[in-house]
């Protein structure tokens, strides 16, 4: 049963305060809503989309319809006003490695081939080789550079090392477009996987001509196994559905909420099991290894975005707390709900199933632009 929703929970306290974008479903297919002083107001008029509201700049509350205070227009995951992702039409894109930690446990996985029984030995002996001098270098530096050589004269150098401390990030495509699900979904990992975990990030919402709108939380959603047997299963890893999450709304930034809070933001995640099985865990953004703008414009490189994207800035988190057998780690179960949260985003919560038991990814391209054309919010 998915939670019942709370604003304050999971927007954060101060949900009357900020700015904040996302859709919803009133009965006749996905609404572009923008929320400012708490009112909910219907953009279809002016935006039929998430990505025309951005493209637009149509952030004018006088342009749409008020339909109620975010708190009391009955939201929910399956009733009759539906909380969908608060995204459509923006390409999906995640930076991997992009914390020391996170890079360590990426070799890990490599050098354990993908097998969690394997992994407890292999990250003793990487982190004393190469713990602190991971945290110490500023990636693309020479002294960057220095560590590198030493790392291949010892054998130790990874195709992760390479994007956590040479000059260029790891970014990749993490799901289709309107293939997200949203606060309260169920996720997915593959049925086929026996070493998996959340990711708990923030990921920003950059509009067609590259700036950065706006926040939110999300959980990219990653396969162990299959990304430590090859990196080229990173799509498998990745991509599968139901795999991707995001909070309930895209935060706007104005003078209540900046990037300032991005770098700054503390992160925490905490699994519950049906089992009675918790974990907590954190990730802290002021240790990130490249700055949230570089990223951002790292993943535009020489593309273009017509409808603009998100980008997901990477976690610091990498559960190694055993669930079932010493040495075997952290791995999910179905029925996990995983809660990730940080005061100015919210709380985002997701339960675990696997992506052939999730509900199917229905609604594509063709159904957005079919449904729209119906309701007559197409033009020219």
């Amino acid at each position: 049963m998915p939670p019942p929703f709370n604003a304050a929970d999971a927007v954060g306290e101060d949900w009357r305060t900020g700015r904040w974008i996302g859709r919803i479903d009133r009965g006749n297919g996905p609404c572009p809503v923008l929320i400012v002083g708490g009112i909910v107001h219907d953009m279809s008029r002016v935006a039929p989309t998430t990505a025309h509201l951005v493209s637009r700049n149509a952030f004018d509350p006088a342009q749409g319809d008020a339909i109620g205070a975010l708190d009391a227009i009955g939201l929910s995951v399956d009733g009759n006003t539906r909380l969908l992702s608060p995204i459509d039409l923006q390409c999906v894109k995640a930076a991997g490695v992009t914390f020391a930690v996170s890079a360590m446990e990426r070799v890990i996985e490599e050098r354990a081939r993908g097998d969690a029984g394997a992994a407890a030995d292999v990250r003793t002996r990487v982190e004393e080789r190469i713990g602190g001098s991971m945290r110490a270098v500023r990636p693309g530096s020479d002294e960057a550079m220095v560590l590198k050589q030493a790392l291949i004269d010892e054998g130790l150098w990874s195709q992760y090392l390479e994007v956590a401390i040479g000059p260029d990030a790891e970014i990749f495509t993490k799901a289709p477009v309107l293939a997200t699900v949203g606060w309260g979904a169920d996720v997915g990992i593959r049925s086929d996987s026996t070493w998996n975990n959340p990711e708990p990030e923030i990921v920003l919402l950059v509009s067609p001509d590259g700036r950065v709108v706006g926040a939110t939380l999300g959980n990219d959603v990653n396969l162990r196994d299959f990304e430590g047997r090859s990196a080229l299963l990173l799509g498998k890893a990745k991509d599968n559905n139901a795999s991707c999450s995001l909070g309930a709304f895209v935060r706007l930034f104005d003078e209540t909420f900046t990037m300032d809070d991005v770098r700054q933001a503390e992160i925490t995640l905490r699994i519950d099991g049906a089992d009675g099985y918790t974990l907590d865990g954190a990730s802290a953004m002021d240790q990130i290894s490249r700055d949230p703008e570089d990223l951002v414009r790292q993943a535009l490189s020489e593309h273009q975005y017509p409808d603009g994207l998100v980008l997901f800035l990477g976690t610091l988190f990498a559960p190694t707390q055993d669930r079932d057998q010493v040495g075997q780690g952290f791995t999910h179960k179905v029925g996990d709900t995983v809660a990730i949260t940080t005061p100015k985003l919210g709380r985002l919560v997701n339960t675990v199933t696997t992506s052939k038991a999730a509900p199917p990814w229905t609604f594509g391209l063709s159904a957005l632009f079919g449904n729209l054309a119906a309701r007559r919010l197409l033009s020219a």
